[in-house]
This record gives structure tokens, C-alpha cells and sequence, in this order.
């Protein structure tokens, strides 16, 4: 048994597959009696094995799959918060460097935000726009975040090396 199938389920999760089961049972899935059984079994149901054991001979309800598709649009709008966060900031502290240097010159601060927040509003538009792309933007995400993740890895490695 998996770690995931053993973990115990919330009132929530059993609704959620009580409500799959009424939809299967409205489109011709299951009789009244399986319905009723089934429900009867995900609500003694404990972990979340077995309430997969009660879907196992069903296709997969578009209830289920709203539900996915919101919760992965749910975690790629925080990451986007995340980075736009991070944006910002350097936004900001490029325009108060130019505040403190006396802001008679240019407007010198708007390539920092231009070239900052580019990225976070081209995936913010596939995100939210009228036609979401989800993986397009998880892509553009996980890319950003591995750059990231090399560039912290290649700091470590530069930090114990003596300085010239």
C-alpha cells in the first residue's frame, strides 16, 4: 500500500466522491442500489484507499476533473504571486535608488521594471487570459526556478574559495 493511500480522509473528500458517485449514477453508471451502497461505504470509508476502491470500475467524473484543473490553477497563480512579489521589490528599490540620487536624469528605473515584470505578465495573460494555457506557464515557471536553483548551487560553491 502506498504512503498517500493509507493517509486518512477529511469529510470533504468524502463528499467529493459522494458527489461523483450521484453524477455517475444521473449518467446510467450505476443503478440506485449501487449508489446507495457505495455512498453507504464512503461514508465509513477511513483512508483515502478506500475511497479509491469505491471509483475503481468508473471513469473519471468532470467533477473530478474541475477539481484538479482548479487546484493546479490555484497552485500556479501563488507561484506567479510568488515571482511578481520578487519583481516588485526590486522594482521598488530601483526607483528609490533613483528617488535618492535625485530623480532629474531619466526615468532610468523603467527598464528594471520593464525587464522584471515582462515575464510575470506574459505567464500572468496565459494564466488568466481568455485562453489559459496551464502548461506553458508551469513550464516558463519550473525553467525559472531551476536558473534559480543553479545559480544558488554555483554561489555555494564560490563561497569557500578564498577572495583575490
Amino acid at each position: 500500500m502506498s504512503e498517500e493511500s493509507s493517509l486518512r480522509v477529511a469529510d470533504a473528500d468524502r463528499e467529493q466522491l459522494i458527489e461523483e458517485l450521484r453524477e455517475h449514477a444521473g449518467a446510467g453508471r450505476l443503478t440506485s442500489e449501487e449508489l446507495e451502497q457505495r455512498i453507504g461505504e464512503a461514508y465509513a470509508a477511513s483512508t483515502r484507499a478506500d475511497l479509491d476502491a469505491l471509483r475503481v470500475d468508473l471513469p473519471v467524473s468532470s467533477t473530478s476533473v474541475k477539481l484538479a484543473l482548479s487546484k493546479r490553477k490555484t497552485q500556479l497563480r501563488r507561484r506567479l504571486r510568488q515571482e511578481a512579489g520578487g519583481s516588485l521589490g526590486v522594482s521598488a528599490l530601483s526607483v528609490g535608488i533613483w528617488l535618492a540620487s535625485g530623480p532629474a536624469a531619466s526615468f532610468w528605473p523603467g527598464w528594471v521594471i520593464g525587464v522584471t515584470l515582462l515575464p510575470v505578465v506574459r505567464d500572468a495573460w496565459h494564466l488568466l487570459g481568455p485562453a489559459s494555457d496551464l502548461d506553458v506557464v508551469q513550464a516558463r515557471l519550473q525553467v525559472r526556478h531551476e536558473r534559480h536553483l543553479a545559480r544558488e548551487r554555483r554561489r555555494r560553491r564560490y563561497r569557500g574559495l578564498p577572495r583575490p
